[in-house]
């Protein structure tokens, strides 16, 4: 066994169980890919030709609405690459021209910030402060 711990969530990625810990208490703990689903499923992003009519011809393959903004529209799924190639079809047969696809799926950044409210970057500007205060009320350093 081998314990490590990080603050980059590339690196967390490659251990086969994850602690997060917040304030001193474990708040989850499991796999990487368990923790990711926890938060949500994959993100297909669509850019179309024609935005409305996409959404709508869309939310009528799915029987649910899907998110627009702009000319994007978002579409929450398992499995994001075939989710992808199901609409991409769905919106070909209706000749509708697709001008970009993204697939999104969540990450630890995701789950830190679910789990604990904010982002690791705010843990550490608030943990590098604590310390900081910590050193200067001790007279070790200066200003």
């Amino acid at each position: 066994t081998i314990f490590m711990t990080t603050h980059y969530m590339e690196e967390a990625e490659y251990c086969d169980r994850i602690a997060i810990i917040d304030h001193g208490q474990i708040v989850a703990l499991d796999t990487p890919a368990a923790l990711k689903r926890m938060v949500g499923q994959d993100v297909v992003c669509l850019t179309t030709s024609t935005p409305e009519r996409a959404a709508a011809i869309l939310e009528q393959f799915l029987g649910h609405p899907v998110r627009r903004v702009d000319d994007a529209i978002y579409v929450e799924g398992e499995n994001g690459q075939s989710l992808a190639a199901h609409l991409i079809r769905q919106l070909t047969l209706a000749d509708i021209e697709v001008r970009g696809v993204n697939v999104t799926a969540p990450t630890l950044e995701d789950v830190f910030v679910h789990l604990t409210g904010r982002a690791i970057r705010d843990e550490l500007a608030s943990a590098k402060e604590r310390l900081g205060a910590r050193l200067r009320s001790r007279g070790r350093l200066r200003r």
